[in-house]
Protein backbone atom coordinates (compact mmCIF):
# COMPACT_ATOMS: atom_id res chain seq x y z
CA UNK A 1 0.00 0.00 0.00
CA UNK A 2 3.07 2.23 0.25
CA UNK A 3 4.26 4.70 2.88
CA UNK A 4 1.86 7.20 4.36
CA UNK A 5 2.23 10.32 6.45
CA UNK A 6 2.02 9.61 10.16
CA UNK A 7 -1.07 11.64 10.78
CA UNK A 8 -3.70 12.97 8.42
CA UNK A 9 -5.71 11.61 5.60
CA UNK A 10 -4.56 10.35 2.26
CA UNK A 11 -7.62 10.04 0.10
CA UNK A 12 -7.50 8.28 -3.22
CA UNK A 13 -9.82 9.45 -5.97
CA UNK A 14 -12.65 6.96 -5.76
CA UNK A 15 -15.96 8.03 -7.06
CA UNK A 16 -17.51 10.54 -4.65
CA UNK A 17 -16.58 13.70 -6.52
CA UNK A 18 -19.79 15.45 -5.53
CA UNK A 19 -19.09 14.99 -1.83
CA UNK A 20 -17.29 17.61 0.28
CA UNK A 21 -16.36 17.78 3.97
CA UNK A 22 -16.73 20.65 6.42
CA UNK A 23 -16.04 21.33 10.10
CA UNK A 24 -13.34 20.10 12.51
CA UNK A 25 -14.54 17.86 15.30
CA UNK A 26 -14.14 18.95 18.89
CA UNK A 27 -14.37 15.55 20.55
CA UNK A 28 -14.55 11.87 19.72
CA UNK A 29 -18.12 10.82 19.14
CA UNK A 30 -20.49 10.46 16.24
CA UNK A 31 -23.08 12.94 15.04
CA UNK A 32 -24.53 14.34 11.86
CA UNK A 33 -24.61 17.96 10.78
CA UNK A 34 -27.44 18.92 8.46
CA UNK A 35 -27.19 21.23 5.50
CA UNK A 36 -28.00 24.20 7.74
CA UNK A 37 -25.19 23.26 10.12
CA UNK A 38 -27.31 22.11 13.06
CA UNK A 39 -25.97 18.92 14.69
CA UNK A 40 -28.17 15.89 15.17
CA UNK A 41 -27.01 12.91 17.20
CA UNK A 42 -26.36 9.69 15.31
CA UNK A 43 -24.33 7.91 17.96
CA UNK A 44 -22.20 8.65 20.94
CA UNK A 45 -18.85 7.77 22.40
CA UNK A 46 -16.66 8.70 25.33
CA UNK A 47 -13.73 11.05 24.95
CA UNK A 48 -10.62 9.70 23.26
CA UNK A 49 -8.27 11.38 25.67
CA UNK A 50 -6.44 14.57 24.87
CA UNK A 51 -7.36 15.15 21.24
CA UNK A 52 -5.10 17.24 19.04
CA UNK A 53 -6.10 18.60 15.67
CA UNK A 54 -4.72 16.70 12.72
CA UNK A 55 -2.71 18.65 10.13
CA UNK A 56 -4.92 20.35 7.60
CA UNK A 57 -5.12 18.20 4.50
CA UNK A 58 -6.93 18.18 1.19
CA UNK A 59 -10.53 17.07 1.33
CA UNK A 60 -11.25 14.53 -1.36
CA UNK A 61 -14.19 12.23 -1.87
CA UNK A 62 -15.95 13.73 1.11
CA UNK A 63 -13.96 12.14 3.94
CA UNK A 64 -11.04 13.21 6.08
CA UNK A 65 -9.40 12.65 9.44
CA UNK A 66 -9.93 15.75 11.56
CA UNK A 67 -8.25 14.93 14.88
CA UNK A 68 -6.09 12.22 16.43
CA UNK A 69 -5.86 11.32 20.11
CA UNK A 70 -4.09 8.65 22.14
CA UNK A 71 -6.89 6.10 21.80
CA UNK A 72 -8.89 7.09 18.72
CA UNK A 73 -9.06 9.33 15.69
CA UNK A 74 -11.97 11.46 14.53
CA UNK A 75 -13.29 11.64 11.00
CA UNK A 76 -16.08 13.24 9.03
CA UNK A 77 -17.80 12.49 5.76
CA UNK A 78 -20.25 14.79 3.99
CA UNK A 79 -22.74 14.20 1.22
CA UNK A 80 -22.59 17.18 -1.13
CA UNK A 81 -24.70 15.46 -3.78
CA UNK A 82 -28.35 15.90 -4.58
CA UNK A 83 -29.71 12.60 -3.21
CA UNK A 84 -29.30 10.43 -0.14
CA UNK A 85 -26.24 8.17 -0.35
CA UNK A 86 -24.72 5.20 1.42
CA UNK A 87 -21.06 6.14 1.87
CA UNK A 88 -18.41 3.58 2.81
CA UNK A 89 -15.00 4.73 4.00
CA UNK A 90 -12.01 2.41 4.33
CA UNK A 91 -9.51 3.60 6.95
CA UNK A 92 -6.01 2.27 7.47
CA UNK A 93 -4.63 2.24 10.98
CA UNK A 94 -0.94 3.08 10.99
CA UNK A 95 1.94 2.53 13.38
CA UNK A 96 4.36 5.01 14.89
CA UNK A 97 6.57 4.91 11.79
CA UNK A 98 3.60 5.47 9.48
CA UNK A 99 3.45 1.89 8.22
CA UNK A 100 0.11 0.24 7.47
CA UNK A 101 -1.29 -2.10 10.14
CA UNK A 102 -4.87 -3.01 9.24
CA UNK A 103 -8.03 -1.64 7.66
CA UNK A 104 -11.26 -0.56 9.30
CA UNK A 105 -14.46 0.08 7.34
CA UNK A 106 -17.31 2.39 8.26
CA UNK A 107 -20.54 2.83 6.31
CA UNK A 108 -22.96 5.72 6.71
CA UNK A 109 -26.35 4.63 5.38
CA UNK A 110 -28.87 7.14 4.09
CA UNK A 111 -26.65 10.22 4.45
CA UNK A 112 -28.86 13.11 3.40
CA UNK A 113 -27.73 15.70 0.85
CA UNK A 114 -25.63 18.31 2.61
CA UNK A 115 -25.38 16.30 5.84
CA UNK A 116 -22.09 15.47 7.56
CA UNK A 117 -21.50 12.34 9.61
CA UNK A 118 -18.85 12.52 12.31
CA UNK A 119 -17.39 9.46 13.98
CA UNK A 120 -14.30 7.86 15.36
CA UNK A 121 -11.97 4.99 14.70
CA UNK A 122 -10.45 3.30 17.73
CA UNK A 123 -6.68 2.91 17.65
CA UNK A 124 -5.58 0.32 20.18
CA UNK A 125 -2.65 -2.05 19.96
CA UNK A 126 0.29 -0.58 18.07
CA UNK A 127 -1.80 1.91 16.08
CA UNK A 128 -1.02 5.59 16.49
CA UNK A 129 -2.71 7.12 13.45
CA UNK A 130 -5.41 6.63 10.84
CA UNK A 131 -5.58 7.41 7.14
CA UNK A 132 -8.46 7.37 4.68
CA UNK A 133 -7.53 5.09 1.80
CA UNK A 134 -10.79 4.63 -0.12
CA UNK A 135 -14.29 6.09 -0.28
CA UNK A 136 -17.21 4.58 -2.13
CA UNK A 137 -20.70 6.05 -2.44
CA UNK A 138 -23.91 4.66 -3.91
CA UNK A 139 -27.40 6.19 -4.06
CA UNK A 140 -29.33 4.94 -1.05
CA UNK A 141 -32.26 4.08 -3.31
CA UNK A 142 -29.98 1.56 -5.10
CA UNK A 143 -27.88 0.46 -2.14
CA UNK A 144 -27.15 -3.21 -1.57
CA UNK A 145 -28.04 -4.06 2.03
CA UNK A 146 -27.88 -7.62 3.25
CA UNK A 147 -29.44 -6.66 6.59
CA UNK A 148 -32.43 -4.57 7.50
CA UNK A 149 -35.91 -4.51 5.97
CA UNK A 150 -36.57 -6.46 2.80
CA UNK A 151 -36.70 -4.18 -0.27
CA UNK A 152 -40.07 -3.56 -1.89
CA UNK A 153 -39.00 -5.85 -4.73
CA UNK A 154 -38.62 -8.76 -2.32
CA UNK A 155 -35.10 -9.34 -3.66
CA UNK A 156 -31.71 -8.66 -2.14
CA UNK A 157 -28.67 -8.32 -4.41
CA UNK A 158 -25.09 -8.21 -3.14
CA UNK A 159 -21.52 -8.86 -4.22
CA UNK A 160 -18.99 -10.83 -2.21
CA UNK A 161 -15.32 -9.95 -1.74
CA UNK A 162 -14.27 -12.45 -4.40
CA UNK A 163 -10.94 -14.12 -5.05
CA UNK A 164 -7.86 -12.89 -6.87
CA UNK A 165 -4.81 -14.83 -8.04
CA UNK A 166 -2.24 -14.20 -10.78
CA UNK A 167 -4.31 -11.42 -12.30
CA UNK A 168 -7.52 -13.48 -12.37
CA UNK A 169 -10.54 -12.07 -10.55
CA UNK A 170 -13.70 -13.96 -9.58
CA UNK A 171 -16.56 -12.23 -7.74
CA UNK A 172 -19.95 -13.66 -6.86
CA UNK A 173 -23.24 -11.80 -7.25
CA UNK A 174 -25.86 -13.07 -4.82
CA UNK A 175 -29.62 -12.85 -5.19
CA UNK A 176 -31.87 -13.62 -2.23
CA UNK A 177 -35.65 -13.90 -2.07
CA UNK A 178 -36.57 -12.10 1.15
CA UNK A 179 -40.19 -11.64 0.13
CA UNK A 180 -43.28 -13.75 0.74
CA UNK A 181 -43.84 -15.24 -2.74
CA UNK A 182 -41.74 -17.42 -5.04
CA UNK A 183 -39.60 -15.65 -7.64
CA UNK A 184 -38.56 -17.17 -10.96
CA UNK A 185 -35.16 -16.32 -12.42
CA UNK A 186 -33.88 -17.44 -15.77
CA UNK A 187 -30.65 -16.55 -17.52
CA UNK A 188 -28.18 -13.81 -16.74
CA UNK A 189 -28.29 -10.67 -14.66
CA UNK A 190 -28.42 -7.37 -16.53
CA UNK A 191 -25.29 -5.32 -15.79
CA UNK A 192 -24.16 -1.76 -16.36
CA UNK A 193 -20.57 -0.87 -15.52
CA UNK A 194 -19.96 2.52 -13.90
CA UNK A 195 -16.82 4.55 -13.32
CA UNK A 196 -15.76 6.54 -10.26
CA UNK A 197 -18.28 9.25 -11.06
CA UNK A 198 -21.11 6.76 -11.63
CA UNK A 199 -20.93 7.35 -15.38
CA UNK A 200 -21.41 4.38 -17.76
CA UNK A 201 -18.29 2.55 -18.90
CA UNK A 202 -18.48 1.62 -22.56
CA UNK A 203 -16.40 -0.67 -24.74
CA UNK A 204 -16.46 -3.76 -22.49
CA UNK A 205 -17.74 -7.04 -23.96
CA UNK A 206 -19.97 -9.16 -21.75
CA UNK A 207 -19.20 -12.86 -22.25
CA UNK A 208 -21.69 -15.56 -21.35
CA UNK A 209 -19.74 -17.62 -18.86
CA UNK A 210 -16.07 -17.37 -18.00
CA UNK A 211 -14.52 -20.11 -20.18
CA UNK A 212 -12.90 -17.61 -22.56
CA UNK A 213 -11.11 -16.07 -19.60
CA UNK A 214 -10.36 -19.02 -17.31
CA UNK A 215 -11.68 -22.51 -16.59
CA UNK A 216 -13.00 -23.80 -13.30
CA UNK A 217 -14.49 -20.52 -12.10
CA UNK A 218 -18.03 -21.86 -11.68
CA UNK A 219 -19.41 -19.41 -14.22
CA UNK A 220 -20.00 -21.82 -17.10
CA UNK A 221 -23.22 -23.70 -16.24
CA UNK A 222 -25.95 -23.11 -18.83
CA UNK A 223 -28.90 -20.95 -17.81
CA UNK A 224 -31.80 -22.71 -16.14
CA UNK A 225 -35.11 -21.54 -14.79
CA UNK A 226 -35.02 -21.40 -11.02
CA UNK A 227 -37.97 -20.90 -8.73
CA UNK A 228 -36.67 -19.29 -5.56
CA UNK A 229 -38.93 -19.83 -2.59
CA UNK A 230 -38.84 -17.24 0.21
CA UNK A 231 -35.48 -17.58 1.93
CA UNK A 232 -33.76 -19.17 -1.09
CA UNK A 233 -31.11 -17.57 -3.26
CA UNK A 234 -29.16 -17.72 -6.50
CA UNK A 235 -25.64 -16.80 -7.54
CA UNK A 236 -24.01 -15.40 -10.66
CA UNK A 237 -20.25 -15.21 -11.12
CA UNK A 238 -18.18 -12.39 -12.63
CA UNK A 239 -14.81 -13.35 -14.12
CA UNK A 240 -12.10 -11.08 -15.52
CA UNK A 241 -8.37 -10.46 -15.73
CA UNK A 242 -6.57 -7.22 -14.96
CA UNK A 243 -3.97 -7.74 -17.69
CA UNK A 244 -2.55 -4.55 -19.20
CA UNK A 245 -0.81 -4.72 -22.56
CA UNK A 246 1.30 -2.00 -24.13
CA UNK A 247 -0.38 -0.33 -27.09
CA UNK A 248 -3.79 -1.79 -26.21
CA UNK A 249 -5.27 1.48 -24.99
CA UNK A 250 -6.08 2.75 -21.53
CA UNK A 251 -6.78 0.41 -18.66
CA UNK A 252 -10.44 0.29 -17.63
CA UNK A 253 -11.57 0.50 -14.02
CA UNK A 254 -15.25 0.17 -13.14
CA UNK A 255 -15.64 0.08 -9.37
CA UNK A 256 -19.43 0.13 -9.51
CA UNK A 257 -21.87 -2.21 -11.25
CA UNK A 258 -25.60 -1.55 -11.53
CA UNK A 259 -27.39 -4.91 -11.39
CA UNK A 260 -30.89 -5.84 -12.46
CA UNK A 261 -31.52 -9.39 -11.32
CA UNK A 262 -34.54 -9.74 -13.62
CA UNK A 263 -35.67 -7.78 -16.69
CA UNK A 264 -37.40 -4.66 -15.44
CA UNK A 265 -36.31 -5.17 -11.84
CA UNK A 266 -35.26 -2.24 -9.70
CA UNK A 267 -31.51 -1.63 -10.04
CA UNK A 268 -29.07 -2.35 -7.24
CA UNK A 269 -25.57 -0.85 -7.26
CA UNK A 270 -22.75 -3.07 -5.99
CA UNK A 271 -19.04 -2.35 -5.70
CA UNK A 272 -16.99 -5.29 -7.04
CA UNK A 273 -14.05 -3.03 -8.03
CA UNK A 274 -13.61 -4.24 -11.62
CA UNK A 275 -10.02 -3.60 -12.70
CA UNK A 276 -10.31 -4.85 -16.26
CA UNK A 277 -6.92 -3.70 -17.48
CA UNK A 278 -6.90 -3.48 -21.28
CA UNK A 279 -8.72 -6.79 -21.78
CA UNK A 280 -12.12 -5.25 -22.56
CA UNK A 281 -13.91 -8.41 -21.41
CA UNK A 282 -16.06 -9.49 -18.48
CA UNK A 283 -17.37 -13.03 -18.10
CA UNK A 284 -20.84 -13.28 -16.57
CA UNK A 285 -22.30 -16.52 -15.27
CA UNK A 286 -25.99 -17.42 -15.44
CA UNK A 287 -28.00 -17.44 -12.23
CA UNK A 288 -27.51 -20.78 -10.46
CA UNK A 289 -28.91 -22.05 -7.20
CA UNK A 290 -26.85 -21.23 -4.13
CA UNK A 291 -25.07 -24.14 -2.47
CA UNK A 292 -27.42 -26.48 -0.64
CA UNK A 293 -30.40 -25.76 -2.89
CA UNK A 294 -31.76 -27.77 -5.85
CA UNK A 295 -29.71 -27.00 -8.98
CA UNK A 296 -32.86 -26.28 -10.99
CA UNK A 297 -36.56 -26.55 -10.44
CA UNK A 298 -37.59 -26.37 -14.07
CA UNK A 299 -36.11 -27.61 -17.35
CA UNK A 300 -33.30 -25.66 -19.00
CA UNK A 301 -34.34 -22.48 -20.72
CA UNK A 302 -35.20 -22.88 -24.38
Amino acid sequence: MGDFEKVGAVLTRHGVGAVAAVVLLAGCGSQSVGAAGAPSASGSGGPCGVVSAAPTGAVKDGARITAVGPVCAEYEVTNGGGEAADVTVVFNRTGAAGGALDNVTRTVAGLAPGATEKGRVELGGNASGVKVVKVRSVPSAEASRVDGPCPASGLRVSADEGDAAMGLRVVGLHLGNCGTAPVTVNGYPELQLLDLEHKPVDGVRFLRGGAEIASGTGADDPPRRLVLKPGEGARSTLVWRNTTEAGAGDAVDAPYVRVRALPGAAPVMVVPELDLGTTGRLGVGAWAAEAGQPPATRPPAG
